[in-house]
């Protein structure tokens, strides 16, 4: 009887039973339209905030461009390009993925259609759209005005707005996930999902709207907790979850430890929220503060490796299958990027190297290997996942497959391009050189940075041309577009 508890509590993982959404039981009614609601307006943001983003990198080679109106300075089109790709291309995405997976997961459908299309207002004209505009026009009113806080610059209204949302998600997915489980016990991507959602919920105000209320120092520090609990409370859960997802279905193998699941999991969820001071080294912020932090963010590095070993040893032997496998690839790409962007966060939290690369250009390179090589990776490998098996989908391998080579370039261009400035920047500063030799010196790099966008535009672009042109999915075992009344159909492409 002990060993079949055991074996049902590691479903998935070697060792235990294997998850039944895989091996053809019924899945839960899924809430298609919600699912590609969320997905297309996923791209339509990713594709809007990558333009901001292209023009932020435009006009530091050419400061005139877009130049005369307060709506298109460098600062506000910054803030609408880190905050759409956090809220209007992840948040969406990653909601537009939970639909297609919670049932599965959970056994049963999500709580409330109703509650689902409630949703979607909100957080596309509540946060993002409404966030948008609030940014570029820029109103004097506190209440309206962008916030001079990283990763939270949307207005005071519209955090309020996201917080409801915040809600709203986790009523919608943890109940049917909390829920006495299926078969298959509580998987680790159930795990992720719901630390995600509740850990998010009480972080977001503690970083946004704390600070507003704080002054000087520590309103820095609780700042410090959003600038990485975004990533590591909000973004990384999911997009982990999305990974130990995808695996196991495109391989058909289990995950490698269940032990290793468990392990990584709560040292993401106990450990992260300490590293945000790591933003602030040699500030005002109270030295053991900041060594905390320090610390933190090395323990983090560890338990990174612990993950990704996880999810490599889980495709050992797979390779032929990732190189031909699109969104596996892409998930694939997305891990090895999670380990190379951790460990790189926990050497730059050292106070040699913070001394060195602070307030250089490396740090940028650093946030785009979080946000475009781990996360949005891995991502699009999720939604190309859910897409080529949803009924009714189009699916173009061939476009598929030259967005990833295309993206993957402009990454490699730009993450090398302000790595090496970086480098120059920090090398300049600390000689004691003036300032704006550091400023003719990073011209070139800045040109080839604006450049790198060009291939990346193109692989979104294509990305999205793929998923409206190619074979139909009409195979009448994939997800069905079912009401949400709870019924259950027999599926065999249902993964």
């Amino acid at each position: 009887m002990m060993a079949e508890v055991i074996e049902k509590n590691k479903a998935g993982h070697e060792g235990g039973t294997a998850l039944s959404f895989i091996t053809g039981a019924p899945v839960a009614s899924v809430e298609t339209n919600l699912m590609r609601a969320h997905a297309y307006a996923a791209l339509f943001c990713l594709i809007i905030a990558a333009l901001f983003g292209t023009a932020i990198a435009i006009k530091l080679v050419q400061p005139e461009f877009l130049s005369g109106h307060v709506e298109t300075t460098w600062g506000s089109m910054r803030a609408n390009h880190t905050q759409g790709i956090l809220f209007g291309w992840l948040g969406n995405a990653f909601i537009a993925f939970l639909y297609f997976a919670v049932p599965r997961l959970a056994g049963r459908p999500v709580m409330s259609r109703a509650l689902g299309w409630l949703l979607f207002a909100l957080w596309n004209a509540g946060v993002v759209l409404l966030g948008w505009t609030l940014v570029t026009i820029n109103l004097p009113d506190t209440f309206w005005a962008i916030k001079p806080l990283e990763w939270t610059e949307f207005p005071l209204a519209v955090n309020l707005v996201t917080e409801l949302c915040l809600g709203l998600m986790a009523w919608q997915f943890i109940p049917p996930l909390a829920r006495k489980p299926n078969d298959d016990g509580m998987y680790v991507s159930s795990w992720y999902i719901i630390g995600g959602l509740t850990f998010t919920l009480f972080a977001f105000p503690v970083g946004s709207l704390v600070p507003q209320l704080v002054p000087g120092a520590i309103g820095a520090a609780f700042s410090g907790l959003w600038i990485h609990d975004s990533i590591g409370l909000f973004v990384t859960p999911f997009a982990l979850a999305i990974a130990f997802y995808v695996i196991p279905v495109r391989t058909k193998l289990p995950i490698y430890s269940h032990f290793l699941s468990m392990l990584g999991f709560w040292l993401l969820f106990f450990v992260y929220p300490l590293n945000g001071i790591h933003h602030y080294v040699y500030s005002s912020i109270p030295m053991d503060t900041q060594r905390a932090a320090i610390a933190a963010s090395i323990i983090m590095g560890f338990d990174v490796i612990l993950v990704v070993f996880n999810l490599l040893m889980s495709l050992r032997r797979q390779g032929a299958l990732v190189s031909r496998d699109i969104p596996l690839r892409f998930v694939w790409t997305g891990v090895v990027m999670y380990l190379v962007v951790s460990l790189q966060g926990s050497l730059q939290a050292i106070m040699p190297m913070q001394r060195y690369i602070h307030f250089t250009d490396w740090v940028i390179g650093h946030s785009h290997l979080a946000m475009l090589g781990f996360a949005t990776f891995v991502t699009l490998g999720g939604i190309a996942h859910i897409w080529e098996r949803s009924l009714g989908s189009r699916y173009h391998r061939g476009y598929m497959n030259l967005a990833y080579w295309l993206i993957l370039s402009g990454l490699m261009i730009m993450l090398v391009d302000l790595t090496v400035a970086g480098l120059v920047q920090g090398q300049l500063w600390n000689s004691g050189a003036p300032w704006m030799d550091s400023v003719r010196i990073s011209h070139g790099y800045w040109l080839v940075r604006a450049a790198s966008a060009a291939p990346i535009l193109a692989g979104f672009a294509l990305f999205i041309a793929g998923m409206f042109t190619g074979i139909s999915n009409r195979n009448t075992s994939g997800s069905q577009p079912l009401p949400n009344t709870g019924a259950q159909l027999p599926q065999t492409n249902h993964g």
